[in-house]
């Protein structure tokens, strides 16, 4: 792998990056949403795609191979003329067109020397896209032949062309880990999570973050990392958070085609809106009713620069909230939008001590904000660090003031748990927490204190809750006491012996 990567803030695992693009001559900031152009179906001119923000794009070399005209041109003019685009530009191989129909005429080696005579800056050899939900001995199969392609796309002489190493391996998470591990240990650059789009399609998130984080934990810290077909606003920010750093859209043209209207929180049917809930300049210049009027050719290219517009508009917020370090916070509002998108937050969390490892330490407040805040990585790191900590003899554990008869008296507080006095104004601790806590804070807590007991029982510990539900309170340990500020006396440790 070439060294073309360069992280410069980091939040959970989204990374605000600069991706080096040799070839083009340009610095891509990262996260980076690349428009993908057919280039016998131009919905919106190339050359604009730098007013919505665009600085890379994506097209699909086979198609252009594959009509003669288009390939004599590509040659002649350079893929950067022939789509009007000044930006870096990705080339696809034509896999997707092998998971479509079964074979196409061309292979690793032919693809990548056209790419590169066309003027293609990041190019792609003809891996296998397996689909989600095959038996394990066709992904092994299939992962094998994309790992030998990988190999012989390494002997290919590409130039100054940098090469992507797609990460295989179905819905099998060790699979797509041993398919990172493998391509990272290549000489190619940068690392698309393939065969993603039909989980996409179906709104399978969950099974998106498992394979993206499978494939993380194969990658090295350093990898970029691409999760081809990632085209909806609504997902950007967990797939983001999960550690993708490019992604390709298709959506803000094939939805304008079919009259779809991308929002962050999903998609909308033109016929079905009133007003439009966006301030891009399309939908401030124009109402629902206007556009609907439209010929048909007009009303598209409106739909996909209102959807280019969201989209971008939506991968800025995304980077100014790696910045803030407030990126869980936008990952969990956009997940409470919908059900699905819920579904792939609770999968990033069974993560969390995986993502903890390259969560800043410090940050921005942390906002407790549904039940899901209590798994996150800072709640599982501070339950973590208590091991660290040295409490001895009588240890008050409270929600409450301190008292004079114990030893030494911490905090406790839901979802992290117990922690010393001094550390009430360092992240996480600084937490804005509701007043009702729900279940799930409390149980978080009730195992930070367990987990204290645990690695030190030559202390005593008494904890003086508030009121903490039963279901809470059972995973306390027997050995320490406990006592309900809103029912009972705080008594020191001699008085509640006697």
């Amino acid at each position: 792998m070439r060294d073309v990567f360069e992280i410069r803030a980091q939040d959970a695992g989204g990374r605000v990056g600069d991706l080096h693009v040799p070839r083009a001559g340009v610095t891509v900031e990262t996260p980076a949403l690349l428009p993908v152009v057919n280039p016998n179906v131009i919905t919106v001119d190339p050359a604009r795609f730098a007013e919505f923000g665009a600085q890379m794009l994506i097209t699909n070399s086979y198609i252009i191979k594959r009509d003669e005209a288009l390939a004599s041109r590509a040659r002649e003019e350079g893929l950067h003329d022939l789509l009007g685009f000044d930006g870096a530009i990705m080339t696809d191989s034509g896999s997707f067109q092998l998971s479509e129909y079964g074979e196409i005429d061309t292979d690793t080696e032919e693809i990548l020397r056209f790419q590169r005579d066309i003027g293609s800056d990041v190019g792609t050899p003809v891996d296998i896209p397996t689909p989600p939900d095959v038996d394990r001995e066709r992904a092994e199969e299939e992962l094998r032949t994309t790992q030998e392609r990988l190999e012989l796309a390494e002997t290919v002489d590409v130039g100054d062309m940098l090469v992507n190493a797609p990460v295989q391996g179905s819905t099998y998470p060790d699979l797509r880990e041993e398919a990172g591990e493998h391509a990272y240990g290549t000489d190619l650059d940068v690392f698309p999570v393939g065969a993603a789009v039909p989980m996409m399609n179906d709104y399978r998130y969950d099974d998106v973050a498992r394979a993206v984080a499978g494939a993380k934990r194969g990658l090295g810290s350093d990898a970029p990392v691409h999760l081809f077909g990632a085209g909806h606003p609504m997902m950007f920010a967990l797939a983001v958070a999960l550690g993708c750093d490019l992604f390709d859209s298709a959506a803000y043209a094939l939805y304008a085609r079919d009259d779809r209207y991308l929002t962050v929180h999903g998609t909308e049917q033109l016929s079905d809106l009133r007003h439009f809930p966006c301030a891009c300049p399309i939908c401030t210049e124009h109402t629902p009713e206007e556009v609907r009027r439209m010929p048909d050719a007009a009303r598209e290219e409106l739909l996909a620069e209102h959807n280019l517009h969201v989209s971008f508009t939506e991968l800025r917020r995304v980077k100014q909230a790696i910045r803030d370090g407030d990126l869980l916070e936008l990952v969990e509002a956009r997940a409470h939008a919908h059900p699905r998108t819920l579904d792939g937050y609770r999968a990033f969390l069974d993560h969390a001590r995986q993502y903890g490892a390259s969560d800043p330490a410090s940050k921005d407040t942390f906002f407790y904000a549904s039940a899901e805040s209590a798994r996150r990585p800072e709640v599982l790191r501070h339950r973590e660090r208590l091991e660290r900590l040295s409490p001895e003899g009588h240890v008050l554990l409270t929600e409450g003031p301190r008292h004079d008869g114990f030893d030494e008296c911490w905090y406790v507080k839901p979802p992290f748990g117990p922690y010393p006095r001094d550390l009430s104004e360092v992240y996480p601790l600084t937490a804005e927490t509701p007043t009702n806590m729900d279940r799930e804070g409390y149980e978080a807590a009730a195992k930070g204190v367990a987990r204290l007991a645990g690695e030190h029982s030559d202390a005593d510990f008494t904890l003086a809750h508030e009121s903490w539900p039963a279901d809470a309170l059972d995973y306390v340990p027997p050995r320490v006491a406990t006592v309900d500020l809103a029912e009972d006396l705080l008594t020191g440790p001699e008085e509640q012996t006697e």
